[in-house]
């Protein structure tokens, strides 16, 4: 059950639903003053300045500017700073621009055969023959040299007409059909020369 209003009760029975405001008095001595003193009501004072068209002004520094005004200044200020910012590089990133890459200077080179067709090898094949197994000396070496020109190669040339010159030989007078018996004759000599030149 309700209970009935009470003197301080402002007549409604809602949370949510508001009463109207109430009045002011007229008389200059309760200005300021309302009817009912139950609730205390905020009201913002009016503007001042009539000549602001409504505006909240600022007194900034001696003069007096509006709320437009002061919003220009503020953006124009940090426009400003922005664009010294990006004068001064802050938004291209935390790494240094790579230098230009310089490739090295490349040299052409022309070589051009300067050895006549119609000359002798640097290696010749010796004229002494025959050498056969056992022979030591000078001949014998440059033998080892010209079969190793060759593609025959008894190992070092060490001047000693043994079992790998031997062999060298052979395999020299297989590879030309010649007759196979190891002695470095004037046959196997000129098979070895045309080879050498050829």
């Amino acid at each position: 059950m309700e209970a009935p209003p009470g003197p301080n009760d402002p007549g409604y029975d809602d949370w949510f639903d508001e009463p109207e405001p109430p009045t002011e008095t007229q008389s200059s001595a309760n200005r300021g003053v309302y009817e009912d003193t139950a609730e205390e009501v905020w009201v913002l004072p009016e503007e001042e300045d009539s000549g602001s068209g409504g505006q909240r002004t600022f007194d900034i520094g001696g003069r007096t500017l509006t709320m437009t005004q002061v919003a220009i200044i503020a953006l124009s200020a940090l426009a400003l700073f922005f664009a010294i910012l990006a004068a001064v590089g802050v938004f291209n990133g935390s790494t240094a621009a790579a230098p230009p890459a310089t490739l090295p200077k490349t040299h052409t080179v022309t070589v051009q055969n300067t050895v006549p067709a119609n000359t002798l090898p640097t290696v010749q094949a010796p004229t002494k023959t025959p050498l056969k197994s056992g022979d030591t000396g000078a001949a014998v070496k440059q033998l080892q040299k010209a079969l190793a020109a060759a593609g025959f190669s008894p190992g070092a040339p060490d001047g000693d007409y043994g079992p790998s010159t031997m062999n060298a030989v052979e395999r020299f007078q297989i590879a030309k059909k010649l007759g196979e018996d190891g002695i470095y004759g004037p046959a196997t000599a000129a098979a070895l020369q045309k080879a050498l030149s050829g």
